[in-house]
Order: structure tokens, then C-alpha cells, then sequence
């Protein structure tokens, strides 16, 4: 039978839900960041300093350990309290930001530079959906380098340590988990944002860490120049770890005459989101500009 002799109707089967689309990019995101030796490697070593951390734990919680390092002088342990889970959290958050600016960039920019865009765009993916499955690759892979050995810790801190040290100091369990949160939410949205601009993959890397660096140099000028704190909110490291220091009841890392509070950190994490947001909105288009 000829071709245009056929009757062409409409499709009218089963239709694949929206959420297992974006599942379907998060899964493919996520082959291409593992398919790297250098993401697993990263990866493998940002797991040496919880291993040490984890010694460190179980010597804390050892009498029999410490006589033995001591040589039979008894020692009281190290305090395992929040300043101990700052540096944890502040050595795992650094991690996450080498990982980010290897893998963000492998996420977006071969498909800009493949013009890849257009085809993904046409099946039945919104450009909602397209970010979305990015986004939670990306998360869910630098999860595994903050939540998931935090956590751990503070689990094995809380099995070997005497009765009520959970309870006491349950604040520390949540301020892990929302603080990471906070940091490798900013990074998936940065790195995804300046990925896009940029259709060079080591271009896109350097620019990633020139985005955190940069602005803090410019942060530390203007508050030795004008004498204001508020050049600190340029300075996203250590505006960081004093939010994280308060999450987790530290002590105060910065000068009280530089205090800022929690609200105006909170606002600047904020703002810089919606940037990155604005700026993947105007790349992640389905459209492809040909120059005659």
C-alpha cells in the first residue's frame, strides 16, 4: 500500500507521567557525570578526611584507645561538639565545590555545544523539566559527598558516646543536613547557571571557582575601604561558615563588630538562586540561531 494511502490518527496509548521524564534525564545526568575517572576520583578522596574523622570518633570514645596512645596516661578525649562538626562540614563543603566545578559543567555544555538543546526540547519535556533532571543529578551526586559522610559521623558519634549525648545535641544532626543543603543547593544552581554560558568545559570549571573567589576579594575591599560589614555578604566562604556555625552551635568565627545576621545571609543565598535562575532562563531555549 502506497504511503499516502494510510491513515495517520492521533496517539492515544498510554502516556508516560510527567516525573518519570525528568527521572529519565536525572538518570542519563548522572551516567555522565560517573563515566569520568576524574569524578571518582574526586569523589574517592573526598572520603579520606571521614575516615580520619571517624578515627578521631572512635579514639574520643575508647578509654582502652587512648591509654594505649598515651602510653598509660590517662587523657580525657576530644570534645565532640559542634566546632568538631564545623570542620567536618567546612572539609566535605569544599569537596563539593572542587565536584561541582568538574561535573556541572559536563551536565550543560555538550549539549550547548552540540546544539543538543533544541532535539531534547522537542520531545515531551518542558525546559522546567530539563533543569529539574540536571539539578537533581547534580544534587543528589554532591549529597553523597556532604549529607551522606556527615551524617554518618554524627550516627557513629551517637552509638558509641554515653546515654543523652544524642538528645543534647540532636541541633547538630539538623544543622548537618540544612546546611548542606543550603551550600550544594547554591552550587547546583550556580554551576548549572554559568555551565550554560559557556560552551567550553574547562572554561566553564575555572569560571565556577572564579564565582565563589572573585566576589569574596571584593567583599574583603570594600569592608577594609568603607569600614561595613555588609562587604561580607560578598564573601560567600565565610558567610557560610557563620551560618553553619550557628546551625550547629559553634562558636562565633567573625568579629562582633562584623557580625551580620542570619536574615541577610539568608536574602543573599536567596538572591544569588534567583540570578542563576534568570540566567537559565534565558539560555535553555528550544531554539537554534543559524547565521547565513
Amino acid at each position: 500500500m502506497s504511503v499516502y494511502k494510510h491513515d495517520y490518527r492521533a496517539y492515544t496509548g498510554r502516556v508516560t507521567p510527567l516525573w518519570t521524564r525528568v527521572v529519565v534525564l536525572a538518570r542519563y545526568g548522572l551516567q555522565e557525570i560517573w563515566s569520568s575517572k576524574i569524578t571518582i576520583g574526586l569523589f574517592t578522596l573526598s572520603l579520606l578526611p571521614p575516615i580520619v574523622f571517624l578515627i578521631i570518633l572512635y579514639i574520643s570514645n575508647n578509654p582502652v584507645a587512648r591509654m594505649l596512645i598515651t602510653r598509660g596516661r590517662a587523657q580525657e578525649g576530644l570534645p565532640i561538639n559542634g566546632d568538631f562538626f564545623l570542620v567536618v562540614l567546612e572539609i566535605q563543603c569544599w569537596f563539593a565545590l572542587a565536584i561541582t566545578a568538574w561535573i556541572a559543567p559536563r551536565l550543560i555544555t555538550f549539549d550547548l555545544a552540540d546544539n543538543a538543546l533544541p532535539i531534547l526540547l522537542s520531545h515531551p519535556i518542558s525546559r522546567l523539566g530539563y533543569v529539574v533532571g540536571k539539578f537533581a543529578a547534580l544534587f543528589g551526586s554532591l549529597a553523597l559527598v556532604t549529607w551522606v559522610p556527615c551524617l554518618a559521623l554524627f550516627a557513629y558519634q551517637s552509638y558509641s558516646s554515653q546515654p543523652g549525648w544524642t538528645g543534647a545535641n540532636l541541633r547538630i544532626a539538623w544543622g548537618l543536613l540544612a546546611g548542606a543543603a543550603l551550600w550544594i543547593g547554591l552550587l547546583t544552581f550556580l554551576g548549572l547557571a554559568l555551565s550554560t554560558w559557556v560552551k567550553w568545559r574547562v572554561v566553564a570549571t575555572g569560571i565556577i571557582i572564579a564565582a565563589i573567589f572573585v566576589p569574596a576579594g571584593v567583599g574583603g575591599i570594600i569592608t577594609g575601604i568603607l569600614r561595613t560589614r555588609w562587604g561580607f555578604l560578598l564573601n560567600v566562604p565565610v558567610v557560610m561558615t557563620e551560618l553553619w556555625g550557628r546551625m550547629l552551635g559553634a562558636h562565633e568565627s567573625i568579629n562582633s563588630d562584623l557580625w551580620l545576621p542570619s536574615s541577610a545571609i539568608v536574602v543573599m543565598l536567596v538572591v544569588v538562586s534567583l540570578v542563576c535562575m534568570a540566567m537559565l532562563n534565558a539560555r535553555i531555549r528550544a531554539r537554534e540561531v543559524v547565521r547565513g
